[in-house]
């Protein structure tokens, strides 16, 4: 059974260019090697601009574990907890209807 995170990300203030471009650059890897990603799209909130929701889906377990521990993944958390993240990741774990 497919799966799906919603990811509630909170930027600081003046970083949202920067978190845009290094999210863009993860997603387009992930897009292009991760065969198990259906759905890795990022959307920013209308009432607060710091405040973005990414929407992911999986085919299965194994490919989101996968997507953790990718190249890609690891990249990216690394540039983004360099004064970029305002809070931790908020993750909701959804089935696929």
């Amino acid at each position: 059974m497919a799966l799906g995170i919603i990811a509630t990300l909170k930027v600081q203030d003046g970083k949202q260019t920067e978190f845009e471009a290094a999210f863009a650059e993860m997603a387009k890897v992930v897009k292009a090697e991760e065969k198990g990603c259906l759905l890795y799209s990022l959307c920013r909130d209308k009432e607060d601009n710091t405040t973005y929701r990414v929407m992911e889906q999986y085919t299965d377990d194994a490919a989101l574990a996968a997507h953790g521990k990718s190249d890609a993944f690891k990249a990216a958390a690394g540039a983004l907890g360099g004064g970029i993240m305002a809070a931790k990741p908020d993750l909701i774990y959804v089935d696929v209807v």
